[in-house]
C-alpha cells in the first residue's frame, strides 16, 4: 500500500510540477505577445484601407481603439489567458489520466508472465524501473519457494523412508524377545538397547516433521530480556557435553571482556545449539573454537572448525529453509534442513547477521548480534 501511494505521490508531483512550469511560461508569454502585437500594430498605416473601403477603415480603427486603447489590452490579456489555463489543465489532467492508465496496464503485465519486461513512456522511467524490478523479485522469489517446496516434499518423502529402517529394526527385535521366551539375559539386553535406540531415532525423525510444520505455519515470537552472552554461551556448551564426549571433541570458548545484549535466551541457543551441533558433526579435529568479540556495536560470535570446504554453490543455499549440504541422510548428520534457516530467521529477528565461510582449512559461522549500549 505504502508503495503504491510513493507511485502515485512521485507520479502526481512530476504531472503538478510540468503544470506550474507550462502555467509560468503562460504567464510571462502572453503579455510580451501582446506588446510585440501592439508595438506593431500602433506603427500600421490605414490611409490604404480609407481609400479602398470607408467602411472597412472605421471598422478597423473602431476594433484597434477597443484592443489597444482605453486599457483594453489590459482586459483582453487575463480572458486569453484564462482560456489558455483552461486548454493547458484540460491537456495536464489527460496526460496524468494516460500516465494512470499505463500504470493500471503495467501492473497488469507484473502479473502477466509472459510479458518479460514492462515499457511506459520516458516521463515514467523511474515508476517502469520500480515495476520491473518488482517483477523480477516476484519471479525470483516464485522460483525460490516451488523449490522450497520441492525440497520440503522431497524431504518428507525421505523422512517417511527413512521411519520404515528404524521401525522395521524395532518390530524385528521386539518380535525375537517376545518369540523367544528363554533369551539369554546378555542377548534379550542387546536387543532391547538396539531397539531403544531406533526408537529415539524414530523420534528424532517425527520431531523433524513436526519442525517442518511449525515452521510453514507459526511465526517466531522473542521474548527479550537482559543476557549474559559469556555465560549463556558456557551453559550452551555444557549442555553439549555428552555429544561432544561421544564423539570424543572439545569446545574452546575465548572472550576479551563480558558482553551484554538484549534477546530471547531460548532462541538465541536454538541458534548457537544448531551451528555447534554441525561442527560437532562435520569437524575433522578433536577442537572446535567459538570466540566473542566486540564490533562496533556488536558482538560477533566465530564459530570455528577444521573441516571439508563447502562448495560455493552449497553455501550460498546453507540458510535456504529445507536444504541439506549433505545430501546422504545419515543417521546422525541427516536433518530437516530447518535448523539453519530457522537460525538466520531468529538472528535478523534480533537485528543482528549471520554467515558462513570457507577461510583455508576452516569452516567458520559469525553470528554478530546488537550489545546493550554504554555497559
Amino acid at each position: 500500500m505504502k508503495n503504491n501511494y510513493y507511485k502515485t505521490n512521485i507520479l502526481f508531483k512530476k504531472t503538478f510540477r510540468s503544470f506550474l512550469i507550462k502555467l509560468g511560461i503562460l504567464t510571462v508569454i502572453f503579455p510580451v505577445i501582446f506588446s510585440i502585437i501592439n508595438s506593431i500594430v500602433s506603427k500600421l498605416d490605414f490611409q490604404w484601407l480609407y481609400e479602398y473601403s470607408r467602411d472597412y477603415y472605421y471598422d478597423v480603427i473602431k476594433l484597434y481603439d477597443f484592443l489597444f486603447e482605453e486599457h483594453g489590452l489590459y482586459l483582453i490579456i487575463p480572458i486569453i489567458w484564462l482560456i489558455g489555463v483552461i486548454i493547458l489543465v484540460y491537456r495536464e489532467f489527460k496526460k496524468f489520466s494516460s500516465y494512470i492508465n499505463d500504470i493500471s496496464l503495467a501492473f497488469d503485465g507484473l502479473l502477466n508472465k509472459e510479458i518479460e519486461y514492462v515499457e511506459l513512456p520516458i516521463d515514467l522511467e523511474e515508476i517502469q524501473n520500480r515495476i520491473n524490478y518488482l517483477k523480477n523479485e516476484s519471479q525470483k522469489n516464485e522460483i525460490l519457494a516451488r523449490e522450497s517446496e520441492q525440497r520440503k516434499n522431497d524431504l518428507i518423502v525421505y523422512l517417511a523412508h527413512d521411519l520404515k529402517t528404524p521401525l522395521t529394526s524395532i518390530i524385528g527385535y521386539l518380535s525375537l524377545i517376545d518369540e523367544i521366551k528363554d533369551m539369554p539375559k546378555k542377548q534379550r539386553e542387546k536387543y532391547v538397547k538396539v531397539a531403544l535406540d531406533k526408537s529415539y531415532r524414530v523420534e528424532e525423525l517425527i520431531n523433524e516433521l513436526f519442525d517442518i510444520a511449525r515452521f510453514n505455519s507459526e511465526s517466531i515470537v522473542l521474548e527479550k530480556e537482559e543476557l549474559n552472552l559469556n555465560m549463556m554461551l558456557e551453559q550452551i556448551i555444557d549442555d553439549f557435553y555428552p555429544i561432544l564426549n561421544e564423539n570424543n571433541k572439545e569446545i574452546k570458548l575465548m572472550s576479551e571482556e563480558k558482553v551484554l545484549i538484549n534477546g530471547d535466551s531460548d532462541k538465541l541457543a536454538r541458534v548457537f545449539g544448531n551451528i555447534i551441533k554441525n561442527a560437532i558433526y562435520y569437524s575433522t579435529d578433536n577442537l572446535i573454537t567459538m570466540e566473542i568479540k566486540r564490533v562496533d556495536d556488536y558482538a560477533c560470535v566465530t564459530t570455528s572448525n577444521k573441516g571439508k570446504k563447502i562448495p560455493e554453490e552449497k553455501l550460498k543455499k546453507l540458510f535456504d529453509k529445507f536444504y541439506r549440504a549433505d545430501s546422504s541422510r545419515t543417521t546422525k548428520t541427516g536433518g530437516s534442513g530447518l535448523g539453519l534457516a530457522i537460525a538466520k530467521e531468529i538472528v535478523e529477528l534480533h537485528n543482528g547477521k549471520i554467515r558462513v565461510a570457507n577461510e583455508g582449512d576452516y569452516i567458520k559461522f559469525y553470528v554478530e548480534l546488537p550489545i546493550i549500549k554504554n555497559q
